[in-house]
């Protein structure tokens, strides 16, 4: 099987390039340098360079920066920064979709599947904050449900998926870590998120599923 991994330097992103390598898949691993989710010239001419695959994984996102972080209440919301979220966390991913759908195969399995979160779900928002990364992620969770139905008709074995890796020890989650959770490092993260992708079927199509298998409500 031919997989890419956009994002391949990230610390999920390296994790499943690494996993999937070893389980004997031809790996193409993707990093900035060679696809920008804020330039759709870069998008393009790269899915086209790649021709064709059987997976597509986006393990890309963003939380903080060197001078935003989430924010924690509405006086907080910068547009500058929201726009950014929104143009990393939802409209790259769905940039990489409108050119790496067309090269997965029209018959037989596929999989197209981005990195979202719990915290995009509506209806698990019980304790508010985080506004751009919340919004931003359920802004994917949409477009990752509009993008399956779509692609049924294309290939009606194909599966589009959003997943929710849990809290990995990368950089994005390094200042929010609590301890007595649940932390994965990268390499069991990866493992975990392919065994999920092992597991769907197309009827799975255009729902978020996090990290143990289990579907996350909208």
């Amino acid at each position: 099987m031919r997989a890419v991994v956009i994002g391949a330097r990230g610390g999920i992103g390296a994790a499943l390039v690494e996993a999937l390598a070893e389980e004997g898949n031809d790996v193409v691993a993707l990093t900035r340098a060679e696809l920008d989710l804020t330039d759709e010239a870069t998008i393009a001419t790269t899915a086209a360079k790649v021709a064709t695959a059987e997976t597509v994984v986006v393990a890309t996102g963003l939380l903080h920066d060197a001078e935003h972080g989430p924010e924690k209440a509405l006086r907080d919301l910068d547009p500058v920064w929201l726009a950014r979220q929104y143009a990393i966390n939802a409209i790259g991913p769905a940039l990489v979709a409108k050119h790496f759908l067309p090269i997965l195969p029209r018959t037989g399995r596929s999989v197209f599947a981005a990195l979202s979160a719990r915290v995009g779900s509506i209806s698990d928002n019980r304790l508010g904050g985080w506004y751009g990364y919340r919004a931003s992620k359920a802004a994917l969770n949409q477009l990752i449900r509009t993008l399956a139905v779509e692609d049924k008709r294309r290939n009606d074995r194909g599966i589009v998926v959003a997943l929710h890796p849990g809290t990995v020890d990368t950089k994005l989650s390094k200042p929010f870590q609590q301890s007595g959770r649940d932390l994965f490092q990268p390499g069991r993260a990866a493992v975990q998120l392919l065994d999920v992708l092992d597991g769907l079927k197309p009827t799975d199509s255009g729902r978020l599923f996090a990290w143990d298998g289990a579907e996350i409500a909208p």
